[in-house]
């Protein structure tokens, strides 16, 4: 009993801990306090690092990653990359039913990088697509499914301070798309 007492309390201090720090990234992000460490980025390490990040947790699945067999390296901060990226698989995991694919494509087109995180799970009302970046909103949750709704809004603020773009569409089939457009060269920054 006194163990499983700690467990919670642990689990629900890490979760105050992630709540107060999406606060303050979002404080940040809206004051434009936000820093910029660009350095050319591995798109492979990118997506390694924050598959690095969830593997401790208990629902994690496998996930599917593909990308060009050449792809060029990003300028980007790649610790706000990875955050982003963590952002984006917990909210397919959240979101999906257990047991279902998650997958990460990589491309490029003309000067930028496409990142997609999709899943397979109900996807997204059409109207709420838009709505879905915007601080504190949220779609009705599946039971036990927390949150704040700082996640996308915090990950679209981050993508935008990188000079690039985050957008939400259902999929064919069922499940959810979000593709991130980053800037390959420092001219769109």
């Amino acid at each position: 009993a006194r163990r499983e007492l700690l467990d919670t309390a642990c689990s629900e201090a890490e979760r105050l801990n992630r709540f107060v720090g999406n606060l303050l990234d979002m404080t940040r992000i809206e004051a434009g306090a936000v820093k910029l460490n660009l350095e050319p980025c591995d798109v492979q390490e990118l997506v390694g690092c924050a598959l690095a990040v969830l593997e401790t947790r208990s629902d994690i699945r496998k996930v599917a990653f593909k990308m060009l067999p050449a792809m060029p390296l990003v300028p980007m901060d790649l610790v706000l990359m990875i955050q982003v990226l963590v952002n984006l698989l917990e909210n397919s995991l959240k979101y999906s039913p257990p047991g279902s694919p998650i997958e990460i494509i990589a491309t490029t087109d003309a000067s930028w990088l496409l990142l997609e995180v999709a899943d397979r799970g109900t996807g997204v009302p059409e109207h709420d697509l838009k709505r879905v970046f915007d601080k504190f909103y949220r779609i009705p949750v599946p039971e036990g499914a927390g949150g704040t709704g700082l996640g996308l809004s915090i990950c679209k603020g981050i993508v935008e301070a990188h000079g690039g773009r985050i957008a939400a569409e259902n999929r064919s089939g069922g499940g959810l798309s979000i593709v991130i457009r980053l800037p390959l060269g420092g001219q769109n920054l």
